[in-house]
């Protein structure tokens, strides 16, 4: 049971690093080339509820479905039906889009109802209560619709899940799990930082420092760009071919 959680966990970094840096290196390049791309990831994993994560993940996809189906079919500006059937359409859409399989157009519908639940049932409740509480909600609503794209097929997603929930009959901790956390502790406690805007933060306040130094400030600054470089291809070198994931979809 545990060890299905942390695959589930290590999935949710690795779709969310692996999209958002290739986004990064496409706006990168485009800068490069005088273009200008707004960001297409905004701290999605700090979000607080299933609508502020869309407001976050993949910013692009939003604005595009927002602009081209939700809006010529009269947005939010219709009557309570037809603006739930607006969501809904958006939604089952937006799941195709990703692929031609089931798990996709369930994944979409899945989202869908999450977010007209927040909208019409218990958003207002929602935001009544401590933060912490709202960002467990999310995330763990986020995981789950995840675990719909690790897999070829329903059959698969359903075996997953019940893995996830302990059906099978599995104990919660085994010697599997406390293997694989005693040697990637580290590497999630990098994952989780990573998704935060701390080291954005720690990085302003420590340059903050050099303002007056301009030479040092950039020197620091370089000195980090290097290191990531360095870091990242040592990383490629030592792993096997592993290519976007997101190119699956």
């Amino acid at each position: 049971m545990q060890t299905a959680w942390m695959g589930l966990a290590a999935y949710t970094f690795q779709i969310y690093f692996d999209f958002s840096a290739y986004s990064d290196m496409a706006i990168g390049l485009g800068y490069m080339f005088g273009f200008r791309f707004p960001e297409n990831f905004n701290y999605p994993y700090i979000s607080k509820s299933i609508t502020e994560f869309w407001r976050r993940w993949h910013i692009s996809l939003g604005t595009w479905f927002r602009e081209y189906v939700y809006i010529p079919l009269g947005g939010n500006r219709v009557n309570k039906g037809r603006h739930i059937r607006n969501i809904l359409i958006v939604w089952l859409l937006t799941g195709i889009w990703h692929g031609a399989s089931w798990n996709f157009l369930i994944w979409g519908a899945y989202y869908g109802i999450l977010l007209l639940a927040e909208k019409f049932i218990f958003g207002r409740y929602l935001e009544k209560l401590p933060g912490t509480f709202r960002h467990i909600y999310c995330m763990l609503f986020v995981m789950l619709g995840w675990s719909l794209f690790v897999f070829e097929n329903m059959g698969q997603t359903m075996g997953f899940l019940r893995s996830l929930f302990g059906i099978y009959g599995q104990g919660v901790l085994n010697r599997e799990t406390m293997y694989l956390l005693y040697n990637n502790a580290i590497l999630l406690i990098l994952c989780v930082l990573g998704s935060t805007e701390l080291p954005k933060h720690i990085a302003g306040w420590f340059l903050a420092k050099l303002e007056d130094k301009v030479f040092m400030q950039t020197a620091a600054i370089n000195a980090f760009y290097i290191g990531i470089f360095l870091l990242s291809v040592a990383w490629l070198v030592d792993a096997s071919f592993n290519p976007f994931l997101y190119f699956r979809f």
